[in-house]
């Protein structure tokens, strides 16, 4: 709660020379964070993150259980540990006394809202990203609930499209100048992202990279009539879905290879004149866990083709060619739902490797055009909340500035595709057996 109040105040303080009133606010979240709260609010558990897998090993229980492609289809979520189904399970069996106390489990935004605004709805982005969600019907999965013994009133209240919040006395005494504003519930950092981002036709792809990475597709219309096994889907509101799939691995990975590997500082520049995949190495980029698009759970990064010779600098441009080989599995499944024409890149770790970012327009065998947007999740929050209030017609209207265009080199992609097949072979060989 400090960091969100340090933060707000952060935002006040820098807008002081800025005249007009303060009327709305807009936020933006990250998705599949899980607390309970007891019947006075207070936490009866620590905020699980996607990337906690203690659960993981529930997964196996929910596959035996249920049939796993029809709640996929209905919630637009695999099992796996980054999910709340599973994440309920575990926190049932190893935290009963917990468990039994705990009267609402929330998203981490959820909480701040009850915090801010003495109430925890939440918006249907953030709920249809819990794995717990109906996204055909935008209510929560009632087959789901039944299993997990849970009742509606344990989850929060779906907020309406438009509905906005007041802060409590408390907060309007610290924030005067938030005195008439109104606050709409966040929307998940991933379909903000593709809103600021310029991505919200089914034509158009979002590729981000920052800590983790993603590639999505948004539009507006309803879910396939079938998900693709590797892919996900959830909403941004009752009229828009997206969908696609997400790396545990990315610019984490990135900082991994820098921190660990003791790489020349002129590392990178190397990687730029070297030929793709010349150094031997089969790299598999799960050191946080896999998700899309295999989704197991004990996934572990690996090298293979180690020798005397290779250096650090080789096992840097695997590991950053492996990312990519897994974002060129993600855009065969978006493909298969329609065919992505432009693909608009974004995300700290892009903005600061040139070098990848093109190695990924070589992997892909597409253009890349860099979105030249510090903060697209930011913006795509402010955009939705405009499209809300009657500011703007739609949010599909609206143009971005392109940034740098990355052209694909025909060469490189034709020798990364057959590196890809060898990684893929690998691949199912290790983790598939796992």
């Amino acid at each position: 709660m400090s960091q969100l109040t340090r933060t707000v105040e952060g935002v006040l303080k820098a807008s002081e020379n800025i005249s007009g009133e303060i009327t709305h606010v807009a936020i933006a979240s990250f998705w599949h964070s899980l607390v309970g709260i007891d019947r006075d609010g207070k936490p009866t558990t620590k905020v699980l993150s996607w990337a906690d897998n203690s659960s993981r090993d529930l997964v196996s229980v929910l596959r035996k259980k249920l049939d796993e492609s029809e709640v996929h289809n209905r919630t637009g979520a695999r099992f796996h540990s980054s999910f709340w189904p599973a994440k309920l399970l575990w926190l049932k069996k190893t935290q009963p006394e917990a468990f039994s106390r705990t009267a609402q489990w929330l998203s981490l935004s959820d909480y701040l809202s009850l915090k801010l605004f003495g109430n925890p709805s939440t918006s249907i982005s953030m709920a249809s990203a819990t794995g717990i969600f109906d996204i055909r019907k935008c209510e929560w999965d009632k087959p789901l609930l039944r299993f997990l013994q849970l009742r509606g009133s344990h989850l929060p209240p779906i907020a309406d499209s438009r509905q906005t919040f007041r802060l409590i006395p408390k907060f309007l005494k610290r924030w005067p100048s938030l005195a008439n504003a109104e606050w709409f519930p966040a929307i998940g950092d991933g379909a903000a992202n593709n809103i600021g981002s310029g991505c919200v036709s089914k034509e158009r792809a979002a590729l981000m990279v920052g800590t983790s990475g993603a590639l999505r597709v948004a539009y507006r219309g309803e879910p396939p009539e079938k998900i693709r096994d590797g892919l996900w889907c959830y909403r941004i509101d009752r009229e828009r879905v997206i969908i696609g799939g997400a790396l545990s691995d990315g610019g984490g990975l990135h900082s991994w290879l820098k921190e660990n590997l003791r790489l020349p500082a002129n590392a990178e520049k190397l990687i730029a004149t070297r030929p793709p995949a010349s150094h031997g190495l089969t790299f598999l980029p799960f050191l946080a866990g896999e998700r899309s698009t295999g989704y197991n759970e004990y996934a572990d990064g690996a090298v293979l083709g180690l020798r005397s010779t290779t250096s650090a600098t080789d096992i840097a441009q695997a590991a950053m060619e492996s990312v990519g080989y897994r974002f060129a599995e993600i855009l065969d499944q978006l493909n298969s739902v329609k065919k992505v024409q432009e693909i608009y890149a974004s995300g700290g770790a892009l903005h600061a490797s040139k070098v990848w970012t093109q190695m990924l327009a070589d992997i892909l065998g597409r253009e890349l055009t860099v979105v030249d947007v510090p903060e697209a999740s930011l913006r795509g929050a402010v955009l939705l909340a405009l499209e809300s209030l009657g500011n703007i017609e739609s949010i599909e209207e609206i143009s971005l500035d392109q940034g740098r265009v990355f052209e694909p080199n025909a060469d490189h992609h034709a020798a990364h595709k057959l590196a890809r097949e060898s990684h893929s072979q690998i691949y199912d060989s290790i983790i598939n057996n796992r």
